[in-house]
């Protein structure tokens, strides 16, 4: 009897052993994952980081260029008023075309640069049909032209799909930007400063912001074939609001893709002789 009791005692504590192994075996096994898991997460940070960092270089350069650019547009502009160089076909359309434009706009251009700024970003304006212009804002300085677009006309909430309400005005986009290959471009991107919503594909605003630029960069090469070497996509986040993000309408006006465009000087005025 005692030896039948021995035998089983060792015969549970043998199984014991081996349930306990396996167990470790288990808690090993998950250990060696989740470190792999967690050493790959630090690499995509890091290559994230990495990537950001070059498109904030980037972005940094294009600002210093836009900034070097209008100060040298602006001595142009000065002195194509001082010595009249500016052709007498461009200053008969601009004269025509001033007469078009709102009245109160006009009254605060106070030199050649500005009324030159006007009139072209009217004849900007007027190159898209009037239904396509809700949403649209274009301002021009010193021949830097600024297109920012409601995403409302771009983007499904929380998305970085493309609607194909978007084409047409992006064909014309890339007509202005393929008429001048010298032309430089900056596709930024802009949201709220709302939470991304749990379980999305996308990890927060930033990628958001520079996922809407890509695909916007995407269409404008691939499919209106502008040159590649044209295009800058940056994303800026929620950091660069023109509205409070407390109302609603705040929130939809800082939700927007802004197209930067760097014409060379002399396509510029010659935007000036279209016809509006």
């Amino acid at each position: 009897m005692k030896k039948q009791l021995l035998s089983s005692l060792g015969i549970l504590l043998i199984l014991s052993s081996c349930v306990s192994k396996k167990k470790f075996t288990e808690v090993q096994t998950e250990l060696d994952e989740t470190k792999s898991e967690l050493m790959k997460t630090r690499v995509e940070k890091e290559e994230c980081q990495e990537k950001y960092a070059r498109i904030e270089e980037k972005v940094a350069n294009y600002y210093s260029k836009i900034s070097s650019l209008q100060e040298e547009n602006d001595e142009k502009l000065e002195m194509v008023d001082g010595i009249a160089a500016m052709s007498e076909k461009s200053k008969q359309a601009m004269r025509k075309t001033l007469k078009n434009v709102d009245s109160k706009r006009l009254a605060e251009a106070k030199t050649l640069s500005d009324s030159i700024d006007l009139a072209v970003a009217y004849n900007l304006t007027k190159s898209f049909n009037k239904d396509d212009t809700e949403g649209i804002d274009i301002n021009v300085d010193k021949t830097v032209v600024q297109i920012t677009v409601s995403d409302k006309l771009l983007f499904k909430s929380g998305s970085s799909w493309v609607h194909p309400r978007a084409n047409k005005l992006l064909e014309k986009i890339a007509n202005v930007i393929n008429s001048e290959p010298a032309m430089e471009v900056l596709v930024e991107g802009h949201t709220d400063n709302r939470t991304i919503v749990e379980d999305s594909y996308l990890e927060d605003n930033w990628d958001l912001s520079v996922r809407r630029a890509t695909s916007i960069v995407r269409i404008l090469q691939n499919k209106y074939n502008v040159d590649g070497k044209q295009l800058i996509a940056a994303g800026r986040s929620s950091y660069t609001p023109i509205a409070d993000n407390s109302s609603a309408s705040g929130r939809e006006k800082n939700r927007r893709t802004k197209i930067i465009i760097l014409p060379n000087l002399d396509k510029f005025l010659a935007m000036l002789e279209e016809t509006p």
